[in-house]
């Protein structure tokens, strides 16, 4: 079911790698405003023979009404802005209560393309691979209800306003607010949660960008049938690897009166408290032991298959050391409210699905038969009920309308069991052999590698 990192998702600047097509390392943030006209971009085609300098291009996002210009950086030599944008809390009231929403633009030239990224979460700091890839433009922004782009009083505890489609509404006013100053192609990307965010867009907004790429963006298109997740667990790595993650995530349970000690030990230490959602260190534990599996493949690789100790051979001690290093991963109330993770969990259980796996290899050892669901892990203020309707339509419509579309998948990566199918039209999907959570154009064999770029390529229409 999970997010951390997303640990699942935080889905979304996940890929890693500096090959042909992998994301940077964030830039280190630089002191003092940006000189005005010190970074000059090229001319745009509909500029004449005007050359816009950063001191142009402030003046038109400041002009953009509802933009606010917080800051000015330099990157790499050329302007970074900090920017809020007023956005209506609810689209379908556009002249009600608004918030702001947190995002920045790194410009280089009006007449390159842009690339619209969405980590899905928080405002993420760098740079996109396909942004390097075909040397753009970059606006970030942070996704509704996330940190500070969250709105205030009232309006910011009703979490019936954090819908794909308001957040969809979102981007496409920021997307033609800021076409007024980038003239060149956009592309919309995102990994994880970011890139379920972008096909979001792309399907209620299709004239808005000019492509879309997507790493390993989930889709739960139907919640009730988690198949695909349960045959990714049965067939994934080799079945000696197999069988013994599954019998250490046994033990883990089977020895729980031995080793939640240990656990709350830590939790103590670390202050983390469980009261406001799971309700108990047992129930923490317990979901925590649930993840396991699912941890170890989506950060890991086959190769870490020979660390796996022998389960029944094992101290308490070396069980749970190795289990604290692949995969024990601990949901506390500090990161699973309102100012953590906690709106990723709410979307999940309204729309985004999860997947409520069997653990059939765990009877008889489990406490809470129902825990692993969004609810669980979510202040009661937060909950809600399950609705398939959008996520199936987004479905469908990737499947048989959605244009110039592309998919990359991790063959070993939990979250690609259940994923997008693009249509015909100009789209495509890959998968990258062995690849986890953090699967990359980079490391697709050829000649595959080669074809991906030259679509982008031709796409932004860039050499």
């Amino acid at each position: 079911m999970r997010n951390k990192g997303i640990s699942a998702l935080v889905c979304a600047g996940l890929t890693a790698g500096a090959a042909v097509l992998a994301t940077t390392a964030p830039a280190a943030a630089q002191t003092g405003p940006h000189p005005p006209g010190a970074a000059e971009a090229r001319p745009s085609a509909a500029a004449g023979n005007h050359v816009p300098n950063a001191a142009d291009i402030r003046e038109q996002l400041e002009n953009i009404p509802g933009m606010t210009v917080v800051s000015v950086t330099d990157k790499e030599g050329h302007p970074l802005y900090s920017l809020t944008y007023r956005q209506p809390v609810d689209h379908r009231r556009p002249h009600g209560q608004t918030f702001t929403q947190r995002l920045s633009l790194w410009h280089k030239a009006t007449d390159k393309p842009t690339v619209l990224y969405t980590g899905g979460y928080t405002l993420a700091q760098n740079t996109t691979a396909l942004t390097k890839l075909i040397d753009a433009n970059q606006v970030s922004l942070e996704h509704r209800y996330f940190e500070q782009s969250r709105p205030s009083g009232a309006a910011g505890r009703d979490w019936t306003k954090l819908t794909v489609q308001q957040e969809a509404a979102d981007e496409h006013r920021i997307t033609r607010a800021l076409r007024t100053v980038e003239k060149g192609k956009w592309l919309g990307t995102g990994g994880s949660k970011g890139g379920m965010t972008a096909t979001y867009h792309e399907r209620f907004y299709p004239e808005d960008l000019d492509a879309v790429v997507a790493f390993v963006a989930p889709n739960d298109a139907n919640n009730r049938d988690d198949s695909g997740y349960e045959r990714f667990f049965r067939t994934v790595g080799t079945k000696e690897c197999r069988t013994a993650l599954n019998a250490v995530q046994r033990e883990m349970l089977a020895r729980r009166d031995a080793l939640l000690p240990k656990f709350e030990a830590d939790a103590k230490a670390k202050g983390q408290t469980f009261h406001e959602t799971l309700g108990s260190t047992d129930r923490a534990y317990e979901f925590a032991v649930l993840d396991q599996v699912w941890n170890f493949w989506q950060s890991g690789t086959a190769d870490d298959c020979p660390t796996v100790p022998d389960a029944k051979k094992a101290t308490d001690d070396e069980l749970y050391d190795w289990s604290t290093k692949h995969g024990l991963s601990v949901y506390h109330d500090a990161e699973l409210g309102a100012n953590g993770t906690g709106p990723y969990y709410r979307q999940a259980a309204t729309q985004l699905g999860w997947a409520d796996l069997k653990f059939k290899h765990l009877k008889g050892v489990r406490h809470h038969p129902d825990i692993y669901q969004p609810n669980s892990v979510l202040p009661p203020a937060m909950r809600g009920s399950y609705d398939n309707s959008t996520i199936a339509d987004v479905d469908r419509w990737v499947k048989t309308r959605g244009q110039r579309m592309m998919f990359v998948y991790g063959e070993n990566d939990p979250w690609s069991a259940e994923r997008f199918t693009p249509s015909h039209r100009d789209s495509h999907l890959y998968e990258v052999p062995g690849a986890n959570h953090g699967a990359t154009i980079a490391k697709l064999p050829e000649p595959q590698r080669s074809q991906a770029i030259a679509t982008i390529k031709r796409w932004a229409d860039v050499k």
